[in-house]
């Protein structure tokens, strides 16, 4: 069949390897590597990782005694040094860092990145051999430093190591042509292994800007360097020794090609033929995939996708054999919106199996598909998983997203919410029959027949029905409710977090994103909102806008719109809460009728709540907190969770937890004590915003009332 791409009739891997090993390879001694150092950082990623809590043992007024504990030898755990550094005064600290060599042997990347922010080269001589150490669990707090052992080892990783391949792929991708330099020396020197790494390096640089441009960074080190560089990238199938063939995925055992859906041929609408679709699962394992866009263009996307998530399921179905996150990886690859759809809930629950590394590749896989639907469940993670560490590295995926196209995080979740076709009524056509679907004002699907009437639900298709369209309705029906429910779900929790936060929109983004949106609209006239120049409004059912009185209103353009607080409303809490009881709408989450809250005088002027301490809660309580944007604590000695915070505008609201939650197991201790409940960074209780400090107050009393 002439439309199967070469690679899966003749791949590179199982060809017999060319005679280059009679060839001596170009060796041109004497190149040395450049030796300066830089720290190159991505749009807003050092204030990113400048952000990250890093909970110390000491109080903001007890820093001094904190670095006497650390330079006498009394403070030995390396979190704790590491919150030392991320946060006591920089004079204090910056004379101490050249020479803290923390003695750990696991993933220390989290405590190490506000430390590389704030101190940038200074960091990087105790972050190297740490990373050296453990590449998959610190060696991403490498990612910003460029010279030339940095470069060496990452190229190495590159070469040997499979759990590094997204680390290594993150670094080059990052920085560039300007690795090229650093590289030269050993892709051309005598060393086996060092050329090998470098080789494969600058292969892969090429492959992701350009061969030229590799090429023209090479010349760097002279012309017959860069023509011996522009060599050696050609020579990119030539397989000079059998030991760096790609060795096959283990797929005897577990992904038989002639039990799967093989993907079908677009020119012939064939399928691929069993030993071609061997050689594809082959294709898959290895790491950059050579000639996989050839595979995509000849076959058509839907059955690419179907045999994707077959191979996951086949993969899933055997026990999930280690080594083989790749069969995660091709998800994004091949996969579409179903995709999605079934790969989400697998990784919201992989933490709770010891699967965080699978689950943050999945996250890769839903960004490397890149649909609506795809952002929309990675933004849906990023918002409400329960698991801290997936959740944070779903908000680090979407926040480089939204800044790849110049937004906010908030500003790209306002933008991935689709009409789902709903505006006017989606039509379904089943050939002789057709029905208009849509969404109530609670989100919930209705269906009405070709006369108008409503049905319980699309009905199956029937023997006079189109036997092609009538199946694929239904179908889109199905996905449309699944995807309607997921978007429902999280932007409710959206727009509670928004209210909470005072969050502002523009008029035109107000129309845009809540009034005249087609499913949003329906969560927009079930809220008040308000605004800096037009007092408090709802939104009617014909989309214009009406005060308490039901008098028209209109928004200026300078205006600023958000979600009214009942602290924002005062007096005419009680108006328009019995107005809404008159047109009996349901609101999506509590407003008007949300409890509120209010600091003493004393609180006011201080920085702890001493009313909430030497309360005893049961744990369960005490997570659920998480739910309202609480954050459980990086595991201490033992694996302990010392602590619970609330992010807040300069700081975090803490509560000291006495035990403590044991990290993989909150269950064992199953009663906590509240010891402390304090606010950080220095500042007092009479600092923070009143909206901000009564939905902390309600989630305290509550955690109070449950106490024991």
């Amino acid at each position: 069949m002439s439309e199967v791409p070469p690679v899966l009739i003749d791949p590179p891997w199982l060809r017999v390897a060319k005679d280059v090993a009679e060839t001596d390879p170009v060796v041109i001694p004497g190149l040395t590597p450049p030796a300066d150092r830089r720290v190159v950082w991505k749009d807003g990623e050092r204030a990113e990782w400048a952000a990250i809590h890093s909970y110390g043992a000491s109080d903001e007024d007890r820093w001094e005694e904190a670095v006497e504990e650390y330079v006498s030898g009394g403070m030995s755990y390396p979190p704790t040094q590491a919150a030392l550094f991320a946060r006591a005064p920089e004079h204090l600290v910056r004379p101490l860092l050249r020479d803290w060599r923390p003695d750990v042997t696991w993933d220390f990347a989290y405590s190490l990145k506000p430390i590389v922010a704030r101190f940038e080269t200074d960091a990087r001589d105790t972050v190297f051999p740490l990373a050296k150490r453990n590449a998959y669990g610190t060696g991403a707090a490498l990612l910003p430093f460029l010279d030339t052992e940095v470069a060496r080892m990452m190229a190495d990783w590159r070469h040997r190591l499979k759990s590094a391949q997204a680390l290594t792929r993150s670094w080059f991708e990052r920085h560039g042509t300007a690795a090229v330099p650093h590289l030269v020396p050993d892709a051309l020197g005598r060393p086996r292994a060092a050329r090998r790494g470098a080789g494969v390096a600058l292969r892969l640089i090429a492959s992701l800007h350009g061969h030229d441009a590799v090429v023209e960074a090479a010349r760097t080190h002279g012309d017959a360097a860069a023509e011996a560089v522009a060599d050696l990238l050609t020579s990119e199938d030539v397989v000079p020794d059998p030991k760096e063939r790609p060795a096959p995925p283990p797929k005897v055992t577990w992904a038989d090609p002639a039990l799967l859906p093989r993907p079908v041929l677009r020119a012939s609408g064939e399928p691929l033929p069993v030993a071609a679709t061997g050689h594809l699962i082959t294709l898959l394992a290895i790491p950059d995939r050579p000639h996989l866009q050839d595979v995509r263009g000849a076959c058509t996307e839907e059955s690419l996708a179907e045999f994707g998530r077959a191979l996951f399921a086949t993969w899933r179905s055997a026990g999930e054999p280690s080594r083989s996150t790749w069969v995660v990886t091709q998800l994004g690859l091949l996969g579409d919106d179903e995709t999605v759809r079934r790969l989400t809930p697998v990784i919201r629950a992989w933490p709770g199996q010891s699967g965080h590394a699978k689950a943050v590749e999945g996250l890769r896989a839903l960004a490397a598909i890149g649909t609506d639907v795809a952002l929309i469940h990675l933004n849906g993670i990023a918002r409400n998983v329960r698991y801290r560490g997936l959740r944070e590295a779903a908000e680090r995926t979407i926040g480089q997203i939204a800044r790849e196209r110049g937004l906010t995080a908030d500003q790209l979740a306002d933008r991935l919410v689709p009409d789902f076709g709903l505006d006017g009524g989606l039509v379904l056509d089943y050939g002789p029959r057709r029905f208009t679907v849509g969404f109530d004002e609670q989100l919930r699907p209705y269906v009405l027949d070709g006369d108008g009437r409503p049905r319980k639900d699309l009905p199956k298709p029937g023997a006079k029905d189109d036997p092609v369209l009538a199946p694929a309705a239904k179908k889109r029906f199905a996905a449309l409710k699944k995807d309607v429910r997921t978007v429902a779900a999280d932007q409710i929790r959206r727009l509670e977090s928004a209210m909470v936060t005072g969050r502002r929109w523009t008029p035109a983004e107000f129309r845009s994103f809540f009034a005249g949106h087609p499913l949003m609209g329906h969560v927009a006239r079930r809220l008040v909102w308000t605004s800096d120049e037009a007092g408090a409004f709802r939104v009617a059912e014909d989309r214009t806008l009406a005060d308490a009185a039901d008098d028209a209103v209109t928004l200026p353009e300078s205006a600023r719109v958000g979600i009214a607080h009942p602290l924002h409303l005062g007096e005419a809490l009680k108006t328009w809460a019995d107005l809404f009881a008159d047109y009996e709408i349901t609101q999506p989450f509590p407003q008007l009728g949300r409890p509120v809250h209010t600091l003493t005088d004393e609180e006011r002027a201080g920085t702890r709540l001493a009313r909430f301490e030497d309360v005893t809660v049961p744990f369960g309580v005490l997570l659920g907190l998480t739910r309202s944007g609480w954050e459980r604590g990086a595991p201490q000695d033992a694996g302990i969770e010392c602590w619970i915070s609330r992010p807040v505008e300069g700081g975090d609201v803490v509560i000291d937890l006495d035990p403590g939650i044991p990290a993989g197991y909150p269950d064992l201790l199953p009663e906590q004590r509240l010891a402390r409940v304090r606010l950080s960074a220095g500042r007092r209780f009479g600092d923070l915003d009143p909206v901000t400090a009564s939905e902390v107050l309600a989630d305290l009393t509550r955690l109070a009332g449950s106490s024991l």
